[in-house]
């Protein structure tokens, strides 16, 4: 049973979503516009928030961006729009998943099984650790050598991932599958957020210390050799 959020003006597909979920013992909550969502998501926990990109006070882009600002609660796009473009910038601004209309329940069901699935076995992760630098994903904070590292929300999700495997080199693909949740994309998005995340961590791609790309292949992180000069991270 999860507990969730759906946000959605058409009070016919309202209904048949609370009806459905709610016989699929889910807590359901529903409300029809952007500022109800973010009002309730501020004062109530929820497992997972399914939104409505048509709302009559804000777009749901819109409102999935502020949501980001506030909370890491896995959110489900479901709307009637099917362009590719918007789908990809959507995934990158935050969303977990993305369900073009009209769609079955069972189909909304599944894809809510999947990213509770990934929420929850991220929660229950413990601390990784690689050399010096340390990734509570729980609280969703990182520190190197013991100093706080400021990182964007993407940021952590990739260091966290890669920290989870280190020495394993993880290939483009997956990163796109499961760190921005999309199937489809180009590698500059990646090469870019490794760029940041690079000088964060005091490296850069020509004299890495933990993040290393092998050309072709995939990333992996491992921890500096021995008497490795230590970078200078970026706060």
């Amino acid at each position: 049973m999860a507990s969730v959020l759906v946000v959605e003006d058409d009070q016919f597909v309202r209904s048949a979503l609370i009806r459905h979920l709610t016989e699929a013992a889910h807590s359901v909550r529903s409300v029809g516009t952007a500022l109800e969502a973010l009002r309730e998501v501020a004062q109530l926990g929820f497992d997972v928030v399914v939104l409505d990109l048509g709302l009559p006070d804000l777009d749901g882009s819109e409102a999935l961006k502020m949501l980001r600002g506030i909370t890491d609660v896995p959110v489900i796009i479901a709307t009637a729009r099917d362009d590719e473009a918007e789908i990809v910038r959507l995934l990158n601004a935050g969303a977990d998943d993305y369900l073009v209309k009209p769609f079955s329940v069972e189909h909304l069901s599944a894809r809510m099984a999947a990213v509770l699935r990934r929420s929850r076995a991220t929660q229950a992760s413990q601390v990784l650790r690689v050399g010096g630098l340390h990734v509570d994903v729980q609280r969703r904070e990182a520190a190197l050598d013991g100093a706080v590292l400021d990182l964007t929300r993407r940021e952590f999700d990739l260091l966290a991932f890669l920290a989870a495997r280190p020495g394993i080199v993880v290939a483009r693909r997956e990163l796109l599958t499961e760190v921005w949740r999309q199937s489809y994309g180009d590698d500059q998005t990646i090469d870019v957020h490794l760029s940041w995340l690079r000088r964060k961590l005091g490296e850069t791609a020509a004299r890495p210390r933990y993040l290393h790309t092998l050309r072709g292949v995939g990333v992996k992180i491992e921890p500096p050799a021995a008497g490795a000069p230590a970078g200078e991270p970026v706060r």
